[in-house]
C-alpha cells in the first residue's frame, strides 16, 4: 500500500475519512431528533395548554375568559405580576392546585400532567409575558 500525505496508508485515510463522515451523519441526525422533540414539545405544550389552562386562563393567559374572571385568575400577561412567581411555586400550584381556605381556586393536574410537562407550561407561562 502506498503511503499517504501524513505517512498514513490509503486504508487509514479511507478509514478515517469514513469515520469523519459517520461522524458527521450522526451530528445531523441528532440535531434532527432534537429539533423533532423540541417541535413536538412544543405542540404538547400548546395542546396542553389549551385542554388544561385556557379555560380560566384564556389562550393568550390573560385570564379574561368567565371562568377566570369568576376565579380572579391573574394576568399572566403582566410583567409585572410575572416578577412576582416563582418556577417552583407555579410548579407546585400547577401538580397540587391552589385553595383559598376552603375553596379550590384551581384543581391539581398531578394526575394529569407529569413534571416535564408541568414545567413545559411554566416556561410557556414565561413566554406570554408582554
Amino acid at each position: 500500500m502506498s503511503a499517504h500525505r501524513s505517512g498514513q496508508t490509503f486504508g487509514e485515510f479511507r478509514g478515517n475519512k469514513i469515520m469523519k463522515i459517520m461522524k458527521t451523519k450522526s451530528i445531523i441526525t441528532m440535531t434532527t431528533i432534537l429539533c423533532l422533540a423540541a417541535a413536538s414539545q412544543a405542540a404538547d405544550v400548546q395542546a396542553n395548554w389549551t385542554k388544561h389552562c385556557a379555560a380560566c386562563h384564556g389562550k393568550d393567559g390573560k385570564g379574561q375568559t368567565k371562568a377566570g374572571k369568576l376565579a380572579g385568575v391573574k394576568d399572566q400577561t403582566d410583567p409585572a405580576y410575572q416578577a412576582t412567581l416563582k418556577d417552583d411555586k407555579m410548579f407546585q400550584s400547577i401538580k397540587g392546585g391552589l385553595k383559598e381556605g376552603d375553596k379550590e381556586k384551581m384543581k391539581p393536574f398531578a394526575e394529569k400532567l407529569t413534571d416535564e410537562e408541568i414545567k413545559a407550561l411554566i416556561a410557556h407561562v414565561r413566554t406570554l409575558k408582554k
